[in-house]
């Protein structure tokens, strides 16, 4: 297990069936934020929904497809950063992420997802992210930029959002533009 303080009142735990209560909670308190590009917050309409979820994400993470993180700010559960599907033959994989409304605007997104790219890269030994947002969702986007992500074009009409489609903007992130990032940023 694993804790990783990325600063004070900032840290990324191992998704634990435990998590489901309070991510169920922040769902529901958060749903008005979070339902606009997240089709998951509908379909969330009980507890037994999110400990689905947490159980096949646990199971999957203990396999190592995927990779998913609990952000905690100030010792509350605050949302979720991970890899949602890891290639290890193609040495790749797909970040994804949300917060709860309570902590958005605070960099807080940026840090770690900054944190779970350095473990991809460096002890996962991957050689590429992918990252997909919705087109209109400029805060993700905006995330994905400052992280270094560079735009590489439009899926239009990939997902069913409510009432209509969302177009995704594709991003990726290689190694080495990575490598470059921090070096720079030394």
């Amino acid at each position: 297990m694993y804790n990783y303080v990325i600063e004070e009142g900032i840290e990324l735990r191992p998704l634990q069936v435990f998590h489901t209560e309070p991510l169920y909670h922040l769902i529901k308190a958060s749903k008005q934020h979070l339902r606009e590009f997240l089709i998951f917050v509908d379909l969330t309409t009980k507890e037994e929904h999110t400990r689905q979820f947490v159980e096949e994400t646990v199971l999957s993470n203990a396999k190592m497809k995927t990779f998913v993180s609990v952000i905690y700010v100030d010792n509350q559960v605050a949302g979720l950063v991970g890899f949602n599907d890891i290639d290890y033959q193609n040495k790749r994989a797909e970040i994804g992420y949300w917060l709860g409304e309570p902590y958005i605007g605070q960099g807080i997104m940026t840090k770690s997802a900054e944190k779970m790219i350095a473990y991809g890269f460096d002890a996962l030994q991957l050689n590429r992210m992918d990252l997909k947002a919705a087109s209109t969702n400029a805060k993700s986007r905006a995330v994905a930029e400052r992280l270094g992500f560079k735009e590489e074009g439009i899926i239009r009409q990939a997902e069913w959002m409510h009432d209509h489609y969302l177009d995704h903007v594709h991003y990726g992130l290689l190694k080495h533009e990575y490598n470059k990032r921090t070096q720079v940023n030394k």
